[in-house]
């Protein structure tokens, strides 16, 4: 069984930086991608950032590059999401996610707020 656990979310000031941590369990994640996705209050979730844990290769949300970078620690089977220069409109739950190559998004952690304030 996957387990996906997220934290590192809370209450930042605009400007300031966060970085999000995912914790992967249950699973040889090598044929894995990893992902980050974000739902604002009153909206869909939205995609932010994958990964895979084989090749380290990511991609972003268009509207989102510059300020969102994802990465992995393989030996800690462990994805992370720095946010710099957050934005009141930053202001979601994050959610963790994993899919095997080609699959859907799966597998989901139970997601961490993260609260700008202006």
């Amino acid at each position: 069984q996957v387990q996906l656990v997220e934290s590192g979310g809370g209450l930042v000031q605009a400007g300031g930086s966060l970085r999000l941590s995912c914790v992967a369990a249950g699973r040889t994640f090598s044929r894995y991608t990893m992902g980050w996705f974000r739902q604002a209050p009153g909206k869909e979730r939205d995609f932010v950032a994958r990964i895979n844990w084989s090749d380290g290769n990511t991609y972003y949300a268009d509207s989102l590059k510059g300020r969102f970078t994802i990465s992995r620690d393989n030996a800690k089977n462990t994805v992370y999401l720095q946010i710099d220069s957050l934005k009141s409109e930053d202001t979601a739950v994050y959610f963790c996610a994993a899919r095997q190559y080609g699959r859907t998004w799966d597998y989901w952690g139970q997601g961490t707020q993260v609260t700008v304030s202006s």
